[in-house]
């Protein structure tokens, strides 16, 4: 069974993802099980990232990720969305600021998270 999510804010509305357990299986049960979170937004270029309650290491990591990619950015313990460039990418790439554990993705259009402003509350739970 693939595990979903809700991500919502009000400049975006409801957004959902898949939680992709192969990639990161420690990541992704962990933040599964951390389940329903309650934050403020930061912005870094094209990514919305903010601190949750999970403390991880890195696992099968990445430095470069797709758009639509969730990751968790160890050194901030903090739940990452990239829908675009970061000021760390060169190029066309996707660059977190470090290496981040992928584990999941945006099933709709991850360009709506470019309404979201520093400071908005987002949600995270269970679907």
């Amino acid at each position: 069974m693939v595990k979903k999510i809700k991500i919502y804010t009000k400049a975006t509305g409801e957004v959902f993802a898949e939680i992709l357990e192969e990639k990161n299986p420690k990541t992704a049960e962990e933040i599964w099980n951390s389940l329903p979170i309650r934050a403020r937004a930061n912005t870094w270029g094209e990514e919305v990232y903010f601190p949750i309650p999970v403390y991880l290491e890195l696992e099968n990591s990445q430095e470069v990720v797709e758009v639509g990619d969730l990751g968790y950015w160890p050194p901030g313990h903090a739940f990452c969305i990239f829908f675009g460039k970061t000021p760390a990418s060169r190029g066309d790439e996707i660059r977190p600021a470090s290496a981040v554990n992928v584990f999941g993705r945006i099933t709709g259009d991850p360009k709506v998270f470019k309404k979201v402003k520093d400071g908005d509350e987002i949600i995270i739970e269970k679907a």
